[in-house]
């Protein structure tokens, strides 16, 4: 499967990322909307075997499994408010108070799903739940659901995770089950992604997945085990992060987001969501999805990046999708030599207009 779209190009670029230890080692894939084109896996799980448990000869392969982080709000929080957009159980543009009465009185009772998704809504930016909240998971919600906002709704673009865990607190309001079984019975089950699952993850699972950053709790590099810490203090599952999954499964993902003609969410719902929905405001969003760093409209290429080292991107008028998971977090905290990496990556796979 490496010997189109520029296979040997990308494994360089990415074999030069684990020599410079950018990363330990790096999973790959381009497809369009039948599937899968070219992919490939580089490098090790972690530097040294000891260091990343019984897992083979501890090499990244086609199934290893890597912590998401943010990719999660675009496998899980955006197809599920998708399915609830399109069967009508949830309007964009009301207010969330008109109908959500935990919310109603409070500041975000003003606020809609669609500034939500468009990071338009004014909320606080990321900050340590912990010491803002508490440790209690109920008093963390109420904390979140409750704060004043930062700016008026509508006013300016800024990205906070607290709209996508504010938007699977709403999923779950409106169907009153847990935003993981939603995820997994509304999305990642009709698509066959049998290897995608909110974590702390069993230890055979685990054995596979890609550690990411040392933990000084627990002495030892976290694996299988979510590293955002506000998604461990909510029990490892919420809308900011917690999936693991494989770039197999993805793929699966991302050929339903070029050809979404059948469940879970339909073509309305993309096309919607895949192009500039915040008007003049900067930088431009579509709903959760944004332009790629370096792109314009013109260009249409959307992304969606993961702070362990994760990328999905997306070009409907081109008709491909790509993947690339890393867990460049074992190392270091700094993105600016991942992020050289996604960028070089992009232009192999999509080129420029």
């Amino acid at each position: 499967m490496n010997t189109t779209l520029g296979a040997p190009r990308i494994e360089r670029l990415l074999q030069d990322g684990v020599r410079a230890r950018v990363y330990p080692g790096a999973a790959w894939a381009v497809g369009d909307a039948r599937g899968p084109l070219a992919g490939g896996a580089v490098g090790s799980l972690a530097p040294g075997p000891a260091a990343c448990g019984p897992v083979r000869d501890g090499l990244v392969r086609d199934d290893s499994l890597y912590d998401l982080a943010s990719l999660t709000k675009v496998i899980a929080v955006w197809p599920v408010v998708g399915t609830l957009a399109e069967s009508g159980e949830l309007a964009l543009d009301a207010p969330l108070g008109a109908f959500w009465p935990e919310v109603a009185g409070h500041p975000l009772g003003d606020v809609t799903a669609f500034q939500l998704l468009t990071h338009t809504a004014g909320l606080p930016l990321r900050a340590n739940l912990r010491a803002l909240y508490g440790t209690d998971p109920q008093d963390v919600r109420d904390g979140v659901l409750r704060e004043v906002l930062r700016r008026r709704p509508g006013e300016a673009v800024e990205y906070t995770d607290r709209a996508a865990l504010i938007l699977g607190y709403l999923a779950e309001h409106l169907t009153g089950r847990p935003l993981a079984r939603l995820a997994a019975e509304r999305v990642w089950a009709p698509l066959g992604m049998t290897e995608t699952r909110y974590g702390p993850l069993p230890a055979p699972l685990a054995a596979r997945a890609a550690p990411t950053e040392y933990d000084e709790e627990t002495g030892a590099h976290l694996q299988g085990t979510v590293h955002d810490f506000s998604t461990r203090l909510l029990g490892g599952a919420c809308g900011i992060a917690g999936t693991f999954s494989t770039t197999g499964d993805l793929g699966r993902f991302l050929r339903q987001v070029l050809d979404p003609v059948r469940p879970p969410f339909g073509p309305g719902w993309v096309a919607d969501s895949l192009r500039v929905r915040t008007g003049e405001l900067a930088p431009a969003r579509g709903l959760f999805w944004h332009l790629a760093p370096g792109t314009s409209v013109r260009d249409d290429v959307w992304v969606h990046y993961g702070f362990t080292g994760t990328g999905m991107w997306v070009s409907p008028s081109r008709g491909r999708w790509a993947v690339l998971l890393t867990n460049k977090l074992y190392f270091t905290r700094d993105t600016g030599p991942v992020t050289a990496v996604r960028d070089a990556f992009r232009t192999a796979v999509f080129g420029a207009r």
